[in-house]
C-alpha cells in the first residue's frame, strides 16, 4: 500500500520546519554534542511510534462504533490544524528552553527523548488531527494509520538528524535566534492554517 502524493507533501512539508521537537534536539546536542543528539533523537522516534499505535488502535475501535464518528475526527482534525496554526501566528515567540537542558550522556538523553515524547499529549492530538485525513475509512484503518504515522515520524526524525549535525549553525546569539523563531512560528502556523482549510475541503468532495 504506497501513500498517497498529497500525504507525502504535506508530510515532508510539515516536517521540514521547525518544531518543539528538533528544537530540544539542537538543545540536547549543543549540551552534550552530538553523541547526546543521535540519541534523544532516536528516543524521540520511539516515542512517537507509540503515539502511532496507540492512535491507530483507538481509531480503529472508534469507526467499528460509527462511520459518522470516522467524518467527525476528520473535521474536527482540520479545525485542531487550523486552530495550531492561527495560534503559532498571533502568539509571541516564547523563549527557548535551550540553555536548561545540560550535558547528560548518551543513554540517559535516550530515556529522555523517550518519556517527553511519549508524554507529549500534543503529539498524539496531532497524529489524531493530521493522518485520518488520508486514510481510507473502506479499508482497515490501523495498518494505514501506522503506515502514515511511520513515514511521518521517520520524516521528522529524518529531519531531527540534519539538525544534530548542523548544531553549530543552528544555535546563534539571542537576538538573531529570537527573531528567527517569530518568522518560523508565522510559517508553521500558515502552514497548519492552509493544511486545515485544504484537508476540510478534500474531505467534501468524499
Amino acid at each position: 500500500m504506497l501513500p498517497p502524493l498529497s500525504f507525502l507533501f504535506a508530510a515532508t512539508l510539515l516536517a521540514i520546519i521547525p518544531g518543539p521537537g528538533v528544537t530540544y534536539v539542537v538543545a540536547r546536542t549543543a549540551a552534550g554534542g552530538s553523541a547526546e543528539g543521535i540519541a534523544s533523537t532516536l528516543g524521540a522516534t520511539i516515542g512517537g511510534m507509540l503515539h502511532v499505535v496507540a492512535a491507530a488502535l483507538g481509531l480503529s475501535v472508534l469507526v467499528a462504533q460509527s462511520a459518522l464518528a470516522f467524518s467527525m475526527v476528520k473535521y474536527l482534525g482540520a479545525a485542531y490544524l487550523v486552530y495550531l496554526g492561527i495560534k503559532l501566528i498571533v502568539s509571541r515567540a516564547a523563549a527557548s528552553d535551550i540553555t536548561t537542558v545540560k550535558r547528560a550522556g548518551a543513554r540517559k538523553a535516550l530515556r529522555d527523548g523517550i518519556i517527553v515524547e511519549a508524554l507529549n499529549v500534543k503529539t498524539a492530538m496531532f497524529f489524531l488531527a493530521f493522518i485520518p485525513q488520508f486514510v481510507n475509512a473502506e479499508q482497515a484503518l490501523a495498518p494505514q494509520f501506522i503506515l502514515l504515522g511511520s513515514i511521518c515520524v521517520l520524516l521528522n526524525s529524518t529531519v531531527d538528524l540534519i539538525a544534530v549535525f548542523g548544531v553549530n549553525r543552528i544555535v546563534k546569539s539571542g537576538v538573531t535566534k529570537a527573531a528567527r523563531e517569530r518568522v518560523l512560528s508565522r510559517l508553521s502556523g500558515a502552514t497548519l492554517m492552509t493544511l486545515g482549510v485544504w484537508v476540510a475541503a478534500v474531505n467534501r468532495e468524499r
